[in-house]
């Protein structure tokens, strides 16, 4: 179990190594993406990169773009980035909204792996039904740290898994997703800069951040930190898939909470694009647990 432990962290490690890294220049105040992928639209924000010193002539117009655009940039803006980045321009120039574009994206991808990420909820469930007997088989060995009962505890334990269907490590399938696609959608929405242009839904200025918006009194921002928030936590709620003594159930409850904490601060720094995709992919994780879960009822009835 350990080995396993160890290949999944060396693999996490190697996804994080291998993210490229958004370059930003402040104007005025401001902060704008000096690497972009493509022309911005706006003679004004054209203006702005000529002021300083920043050469996207030899850039096409986002319009245009193309993966082979730019040149080789490394395997993980050429993997992930500039994929992405074609599909929100796309659905993008389809919808006449980049936000309705990131939401459909996200939508999108969420469908396309569903098959995977449908395991981790059915994970969840099963874990759910098999926590009572889990429970008194940590009652019926607490105290006992002799290696004999350490290891019988362990039998009981996959006799369990075995009964519920359970298969703990399938529950890491959904990071394995989740990490790589949050830092490809971070990084192909911050290279994109006709998204930044975009006023969504006429009120929500794709760039602008929740902080930066509270300073021009534009309260109304809050409504994406109160979804961010709250979307995560009942994302993180239904996705138990291991299973825990009480005591590591104290601690589990008490990493969440510290992980929503760190969330609620950093959403005040997420701009309005990464939002739509956060709050979306959560949604998505929520609706998806309540669907298996009612499935599951229904068969349970017939």
């Amino acid at each position: 179990m350990k080995k396993k432990y160890l290949k999944i962290f060396l693999i996490m490690f190697f996804l994080l190594t291998m993210t490229g890294c958004t370059k930003n220049f402040n104007h005025e105040g401001k902060l704008y993406t000096e690497n972009v992928l493509c022309q911005p639209q706006k003679s004004e924000t054209i203006e702005i990169y000529k002021k300083n010193n920043i050469d996207i002539s030899k850039l096409k117009p986002c319009s245009e773009f193309e993966i082979t655009d730019g040149g080789y940039e490394g395997l993980w803006t050429t993997i992930f980035v500039k994929p992405l980045a074609l599909l929100l321009l796309k659905f993008g120039d389809l919808l006449n909204s980049y936000g309705f574009a990131i939401i459909t994206v996200t939508i999108l991808l969420r469908l396309i792996v569903m098959p995977i990420t449908a395991k981790t909820a059915s994970q969840s469930e099963n874990m759910k039904k098999a926590q009572p007997e889990l429970d008194r088989l940590n009652k019926k060995y607490e105290n006992k740290n002799d290696r004999d009962s350490l290891m019988m505890k362990s039998q009981e334990q996959l006799l369990i898994y075995k009964k519920y269907n359970i298969k703990p490590m399938s529950g890491c399938l959904f990071a394995f997703i989740q990490i790589p696609l949050f830092f490809a959608f971070f990084e192909a929405i911050n290279r994109i800069p006709v998204l930044f242009e975009e006023n969504f839904l006429n009120l929500f200025e794709l760039r602008r951040t929740p902080m930066e918006a509270f300073k021009l009194n534009q309260y109304y921002y809050v409504i994406f930190i109160i979804l961010i928030i709250t979307t995560t936590y009942f994302s993180f709620k239904m996705n138990k898939t291991v299973a825990m003594s009480s005591e590591q159930e104290k601690q589990m409850k008490l990493t969440t909470n510290i992980m929503i904490i760190m969330i609620s601060v950093f959403s005040f720094n997420l701009t309005t694009g990464i939002g739509l995709y956060w709050i979306f992919n959560s949604g998505f994780t929520i609706f998806q647990n309540l669907v298996m879960k009612g499935s599951k009822k229904n068969v349970g009835n017939s």
